[in-house]
């Protein structure tokens, strides 16, 4: 019997999402589990597993087309089944097919499976054969164990390429993962850009960092190579002869948001120069003694979070938010920050953040911006904060007026470190500056008591020992 797939719903505020790729075509076979598409929500780009087995007999929906959740995405049933009268009945109002569509209604967040999620693909498809067929861009047939597919379609990564060692010269998720092991470090994104550009990521490798699609972009236009200034993201560049990019998906959302929280909040700008000579010397410090220990340097946002989490605690007025019923206290301290991903702005959120220590808060903040610039957040990630950090001071800004994270109550925007002159004592020396500006909601709090709230951020800047006692 045939099945309508429909569009999940991946959150209480979800009412629309984009089919970012589908990973089966039709005539394809599916088992339960399998990965049938992509789908980027308001806040993150998810996998939606099938809920069936059989074959996929039509798509309904295109790659790169905004829908309504629940609106019938596929049909998947038996291989020539006729499925003309579902079709009749879907483009006549949608009523569809109860009995087609009554199992996916049932749960329709079921089968999303985060980048997260740790069970085990073959423990979901129980039953199924272990071994999927499935055709390449070579044009030639691989074998591959539906974990390896799942990793394959995840890392953009084509299994035409990959060896398989088993049985029959099977691939499986062990082969996959060797195989990106010995590939240059780059973004999901990026592998898929070079291999329909035909761009060689090993020429891009000596720079020594993870490559991004705008290297790719960059060495595809001409600059091969060459990692000088990239290629505008395509998220904010048309084509060369002019066009309309639709403002949809994470990019309406960030319009919407913040022309909201414009007209919405009696917002004030507090700005505040620092002396952040002690908070570097720390980081430096930090960076050095737990490098072995964390497999990655201690950061600024590291300890400004934890900052930040502190002075939540202590100034209890800042963790707030406005509700029907009124001024709503936070029950925990959640601290966002602001992260620049080829997606748009997200806001990975720490939760509990005063619970954490200084390692516990680097290991936590890390894994989620790495998530959030490959795209593979869950919806929890991107949601919950009650307080936002936005770093700029890396792309050289001094100052600025950061936006607040409705329905939060502050933001706190973060300049470079500069060294300048300055007095000490009586005497001239070089001291390290930093800007910290916090946006607030008049609404919630006053400037004197937002006033002591970025005191308090700027004493533990200025002393961060203090964050011992």
């Amino acid at each position: 019997m045939a099945r309508v797939v429909i569009l999940p719903k991946l959150g209480q505020t979800m009412e629309q999402g984009t089919i970012v790729e589908w990973l089966v075509r039709e005539g394809d076979s599916v088992a339960r589990g399998d990965i049938l598409f992509q789908v980027e929500s308001d806040k993150a780009v998810l996998e939606a597993e099938s809920r069936y087995r059989g074959t996929l007999l039509k798509i309904l929906v295109p790659a790169d087309v905004e829908i309504p959740v629940l609106a019938p995405v596929a049909i998947i049933g038996e291989p020539g089944e006729d499925i003309s009268g579902l079709l009749s009945e879907l483009d006549a109002g949608g009523s569809a097919a109860p009995s087609a569509m009554a199992e996916e209604n049932e749960d329709v967040a079921e089968g999303i499976r985060t980048p997260s999620a740790v069970s085990s693909l073959e423990d979901a498809v129980a039953g199924e054969p272990q071994t999927a067929e499935r055709e390449t861009t070579a044009g030639r047939r691989v074998f591959a164990s539906p974990r390896a597919r799942r990793l394959a379609a995840e890392q953009k990564l084509d299994l035409a390429d990959v060896q398989g060692s088993g049985p029959g010269g099977r691939i499986v998720e062990a082969d996959v993962r060797e195989h990106l092991a010995a590939l240059p470090p780059a973004t999901p994104l990026a592998r898929r850009l070079a291999a329909s550009e035909g761009v060689l990521l090993s020429d891009l490798a000596a720079a020594g960092t993870r490559i991004t699609a705008d290297a790719v972009r960059a060495a595809a236009s001409g600059a091969a190579g060459v990692l000088g200034p990239p290629a505008a993201p395509e998220r904010l560049v048309s084509s060369a002869t002019g066009g309309v990019i639709p403002l949809r998906g994470v990019r309406a959302i960030i319009a919407e948001r913040m022309a909201n929280s414009v007209h919405t909040a009696a917002a004030i700008t507090l700005h505040s120069e620092v002396d952040a000579t002690s908070f570097v010397a720390m980081r430096e410090s930090l960076r050095d003694a737990l490098k072995d220990e964390l497999g990655f340097g201690v950061g600024y946002n590291d300890l400004l979070g934890v900052i930040v989490a502190r002075c939540l605690v202590e100034y209890p007025y800042m963790n707030v938010q406005l509700t029907a019923e009124g001024i709503r206290q936070m029950p925990s301290v959640n601290v966002g920050l602001a992260v620049d991903s080829e997606r748009g702005l997200l806001v990975p959120v720490v939760r509990n953040a005063d619970a954490l220590g200084i390692r516990e808060f680097a290991r936590t903040l890390r894994d989620l911006v790495e998530r959030a610039r490959q795209g593979r957040s869950s919806p929890d990630e991107l949601s919950g904060g009650t307080f936002t950090i936005t770093n700029l001071g890396m792309l050289g800004v001094d100052l600025f007026t950061p936006i607040i994270n409705l329905p939060e109550c502050a933001i706190l925007g973060v300049g470079r470190i500069r060294s300048l002159p300055a007095v000490l004592d009586g005497q001239i020396v070089v001291r390290q500056k930093m800007w910290l500006s916090l946006t607030a909601d008049h609404r919630l709090v006053d400037g004197g008591p937002a006033a002591r709230f970025l005191q308090g951020i700027a004493r533990y800047v200025e002393a961060p020992y203090l964050l011992l006692a």
